[in-house]
């Protein structure tokens, strides 16, 4: 089964290579989707793929790499177009 979901990740989490590790966890579960950092602070996450890859990946992101401090991880569906491979975008 399929799943796509759009993540938002509070805490400490940018400057501590936190889509590094995001990218990094995506490929190794063969997952499509983006990370990007945003203006707030926060980053972004859409991932989509075999629903337990997907929630291999959710429950990743509430850790994140040693030196983060992730407060939240918001989850949310993701309804956008089809995803064909895991990219970094630019911050928005």
């Amino acid at each position: 089964m399929e799943r796509a979901v759009r993540l938002i990740v509070t805490g400490r989490v940018q400057g501590v290579g936190y889509r590094a590790f995001v990218e990094d966890r995506a490929e190794a579960l063969d997952l499509a989707g983006w990370v990007r950092n945003r203006r707030d602070g926060s980053v972004e996450v859409v991932v989509a793929g075999h629903a337990e890859a997907v929630e291999a990946m959710v429950s990743a992101c509430r850790n994140g790499p040693r030196a983060a401090n992730v407060a939240e991880v918001k989850i949310t569906d993701h309804a956008g177009p089809p995803l064909a491979r895991f990219t970094l975008l630019p911050t928005e």
